[in-house]
């Protein structure tokens, strides 16, 4: 079985396209779902986030899996397959591994070095997990793309070598003058409050606004927001020795029925919902904007968008959306230490891959050793027929000493055949040492149904 991934992502495909083929979390379910029952996949997992799609399966077929996967995620994006096909990647095996890495690392986004698609990849396990569609080798590769990204930002300044959408995004608003002088005193309205609004409101708070009002369809998410806001960055209520420490931010909440009144008191507005329709029309924004002093800020970081892309023509705005980030960031520097998790993410694969092949062997190993095991147990109860006069003391020794010298037999061609196994080109191993010693192929098979079953067991606590 290998691994095969085919998705798009900001990479390959226009800010439009990628806005259409977006998924909500049931058409994820589903689509996770379908993908496993196609004949070629025998695991399933989605990664779907802001700027890229992408569907994870174990598959025995190459061909037949890029075609499968290519069909599942034109129908449940509602993308034709003709217009979709153009704009999809395909990786496989290693390269499927690597890509994943990358992502993880924050190589492939659309600001280098942003660690929230650590969250997300941990959010696709729990979904494969929680479907029962990560098996044992997407369990393995998932689990160990987030320890690579851990690592990445751990081990090198890959973090210095782009900021989160969410900041990047405020220096582009901020056009050239810094982030905290920009945000000085403004009054803020987040529209939403999942990860990146909370992300967006923290940051905002963090950079100096005055005011953050939060909007969102569910009051105890915005009240929850609103609650870690003020405990974490509300006003002093005992300035320090300090004479210039910061006064702090007034977060409080209102419903989506109150942006119309919002909207115009805002100075930044940033906006995050999982609407499928438009939070912010262009004649809404353009009348908030009217008789302003200073351009209203609009940052969107929406897929689909949250505010109508008309806002972009209109005076007195200043707004900045995901497909206006994909252009700004193509022409961002690159960190040094890019290299450094470019090299990471290189020996990681190798290792995942050496693992992966090491692993392949092991049922095979196991069934030999359990032969052994019969063979050991059928003869000492032949010798025990044989020599009925021997005690129990003489019986236990015989059957320690037969076992030592099988173990002993064993070890070495054990050892060497796991250790050629993890190299380029060592599949075949398994496939000599079944040949070699006569194993039932059904005996190895059960082993590794057995050793499959046991993922959901494993799996979890790792992460």
């Amino acid at each position: 079985m290998s691994i095969l991934v085919v998705g798009l992502s900001h990479r390959s495909a226009p800010v439009s396209l990628l806005e259409r083929a977006s998924l909500t979390t049931d058409s994820q379910i589903k689509l996770v779902q379908d993908t496993l029952a196609a004949e070629p996949a025998t695991e399933a997992a989605i990664l779907a986030t802001c700027n890229r799609i992408e569907l994870y399966a174990d598959v025995d077929k190459f061909h037949a899996g890029v075609a499968e996967l290519s069909t599942l995620l034109a129908q449940h994006s509602g993308v034709g397959l003709d217009e979709l096909t153009p704009y999809l990647y395909v990786h496989y095996e290693d390269r499927a591994v690597h890509h994943l890495f990358s992502v993880a690392c924050g190589l492939d986004s659309m600001v280098v070095g942003e660690g929230q698609v650590l969250g997300q990849i941990k959010d696709a396990l729990a979904l494969g997990q929680e479907l029962h569609s990560a098996g044992r080798l997407l369990n393995d590769l998932f689990q160990q793309a987030l320890r690579v990204g851990k690592r990445a930002h751990s081990e090198t300044g890959i973090d210095r070598a782009g900021q989160s959408l969410v900041t990047f995004g405020l220096e582009q608003l901020a056009a050239g003058t810094a982030v905290e002088s920009w945000a000085k005193d403004r009054r803020a309205l987040v529209i939403g409050a999942g990860s990146m609004s909370s992300l967006a409101a923290a940051t905002l708070a963090r950079v100096g606004v005055r005011e953050i009002v939060v909007a969102n369809r569910t009051p105890a998410r915005a009240d929850r927001l609103v609650e870690i806001l003020n405990q974490q960055h509300g006003p002093l209520r005992h300035r320090s020795a300090a004479a210039d420490a910061a006064p702090g931010v007034s977060a409080r909440a209102v419903d989506m029925s109150a942006l119309d009144a919002e909207l115009p008191r805002a100075d930044v507005v940033v906006s995050c919902t999982g609407s499928t329709g438009l939070v912010l029309t262009a004649d809404a924004v353009e009348a908030a904007a009217h008789g302003r002093r200073t351009p209203l800020a609009l940052l969107d970081l929406a897929m689909p968008r949250d505010i109508d892309a008309a806002a972009h023509r209109l005076g007195g705005v200043r707004f900045v959306d995901i497909e206006t980030l994909a252009e700004a960031s193509a022409d961002a520097p690159m960190a040094t230490d890019v290299d450094q998790v470019r090299t990471i993410v290189s020996d990681e694969v190798a290792a995942f891959g050496a693992a992966q092949r090491a692993a392949h062997i092991t049922p095979t190993v196991v069934a030999l050793r359990a032969m052994a095991a019969d063979v050991v147990s059928s003869e000492v109860a032949r010798l025990e027929a044989r020599l009925p006069d021997l005690d129990e003391k003489q019986r236990a020794e015989v059957t320690r000493t037969v076992r030592r010298v099988v173990d002993k037999l064993l070890h070495a061609p054990t050892v060497r055949v796991k250790q050629l196994a993890s190299e380029p080109g060592g599949a075949g191993y398994a496939d000599a040492l079944r040949e070699l010693f006569d194993l039932d192929p059904q005996t190895v098979a059960a082993v590794s149904r057995a050793d499959l079953n046991d993922t959901d067991g494993v799996g979890r606590g790792r992460v």
